[in-house]
């Protein structure tokens, strides 16, 4: 599992621009929002799933979005979702719970989870997110986190809402 430092040194090695910013731990979108600065762009909120199949799903959303998972999980094709445990997100991201982040697909060498993104995170404005900490927000653009899937590997799947 990656640290944030190698995470930042495989975002430099993609050719990835990227700019962070240290902030005091943060679990909840509304810490978040009290604790990270004015940092312009999207802000997003991470959702790491599974179904009764064992499948895993880590679906990033605007961080205001309101979201039904019954509803989601039709939409998806997965069925009904729950939330992945810490012991099951450690595993296969490599963060703990408050850390969950798109960029932790690096961990996930396998690529046992399924990636779904939000489709008004790809308007061109920048993407704020957690680099496998939640003591750090990272900067960087749309084009930049979909060169860093496809360097994972990780098939992305775009998401309508409302659902």
């Amino acid at each position: 599992m990656l640290s944030p430092q190698q995470l930042f040194e495989r975002l430099d090695q993609l050719g990835i621009a990227h700019q962070s910013v240290e902030h005091p731990p943060v679990f909840t979108v509304e810490e978040a929002k009290a604790l990270r600065g004015n940092l312009p762009g999207h802000h997003v909120k991470n959702l790491f799933l599974r179904n009764k199949k064992e499948e895993m799903w880590l679906v990033v959303v605007l961080e205001d979005r309101a979201i039904d998972l019954k509803r989601l999980g039709e939409a998806l094709g997965a069925g009904r979702l729950s939330f992945g445990s810490a012991e099951r997100l450690k595993r296969h991201l490599g963060v703990e719970p408050g850390s969950v982040t798109p960029l932790a697909l690096v961990n996930d060498g396998g690529r046992a989870v399924r990636l779904a993104l939000d489709r008004a995170l790809g308007d061109g404005g920048p993407l704020n997110v957690h680099p496998l900490t939640n003591t750090m927000t990272t900067t960087l653009s749309p084009a930049g986190l979909l060169r860093f899937f496809a360097a994972t590997g990780h098939e992305l799947r775009w998401l309508d809402f409302p659902i």
